[in-house]
């Protein structure tokens, strides 16, 4: 028979070693992300310029959850998929272990042309939406091969007042322009994912992102009586906004899933985080 101390010190092992498996079983192997996007991306790292009505970014929220990522944040003010098309090279961008590519807003708002599948197949420039991804995803297969690209269609979007500039102003994705509705942007970066087998995140079509969860309400003149009142959407469509004498349109309690009509709040970066670290945790 095994003496009583023996077996007690082979328990102890094969507890610890128990216990190692299943720490081991836990680990991950640390993953580099390039996410590459507009002001949704940029403003991650630059909470201050929301007035500090956001406290983090859907990067940091996602980082958060799973610590074995580290992202780069590649996120440019204001910019379109052709700007960041025309522009690849000069970026600085890296290899990495995954990328996502989160584009498609202000093109729509540009006015620039949604384009076709063929203009992604034909590699035609950066002339439309379809191009521009064709630029850009060639790019982030030359720089890793093996690594997921995650492609996010744009938002929904509510009547935008910029915090800094009431002049900076833009009507939602509830009408067309140019002809064109930001769905069909959205639409296009689906079918790109499709024709490519890559994941996609449909934020466009997320019912916790539809228009009518995007802000509490606007802040608007009541045309008849001057009086300010706060209209719901779709209630204040057609009311008018002077940037020259009217009060900021979104006040703190109008926040919802966006802080200003257009850039997610806490809550918003909280859905959109939610949504990449269900594809994230797969790598």
């Amino acid at each position: 028979m095994m003496p009583a101390n023996t077996s007690n010190v082979m328990k102890k092992w094969i507890l610890l070693l128990g216990l190692i498996c299943l720490f081991s079983s836990f680990t991950h192997n640390e993953l580099s992300w390039v996410a590459i996007g507009d002001s949704i991306t940029y403003l991650n790292d630059h909470p201050n310029e929301t007035g500090n009505r956001i406290t983090k970014g859907y990067m940091t929220r996602v980082v958060e959850q799973l610590p074995y990522i580290h992202y780069i944040n590649q996120g440019h003010n204001g910019w379109t998929a052709a700007r960041i098309a025309s522009g690849i090279e000069t970026l600085g961008l890296v290899k990495a272990d995954v990328f996502s590519v989160f584009l498609g807003t202000n093109d729509w708002w540009s006015g620039r042309p949604v384009g076709r599948l063929q203009d992604y197949r034909q590699n035609t420039g950066s002339g439309t939406l379809y191009g521009s991804f064709r630029i850009i995803i060639d790019k982030l297969r030359r720089l890793n091969p093996q690594a997921p690209i995650i492609l996010i269609t744009p938002m929904q979007r509510a009547d935008f007042v910029y915090l800094a500039n009431f002049k900076n102003n833009a009507y939602g994705s509830y009408k067309p322009k140019n002809g064109q509705s930001l769905e069909a942007f959205a639409n296009a970066i689906d079918s790109i994912s499709r024709y490519e087998q890559l994941p996609v995140i449909d934020l466009y079509h997320l019912k916790s992102l539809q228009l009518s969860k995007l802000v509490r309400y606007k802040r608007l003149k009541d045309p008849r009586t001057g009086v300010y009142t706060n209209y719901k959407y779709p209630k204040f469509i057609d009311i008018p906004f002077n940037p020259e004498t009217d009060e900021y349109p979104y006040p703190v309690g109008a926040i919802d899933r966006t802080y200003d009509g257009l850039h997610p709040s806490d809550k918003g970066y909280a859905l959109i985080s939610r949504s990449l670290v269900k594809v994230l945790k797969k790598y």
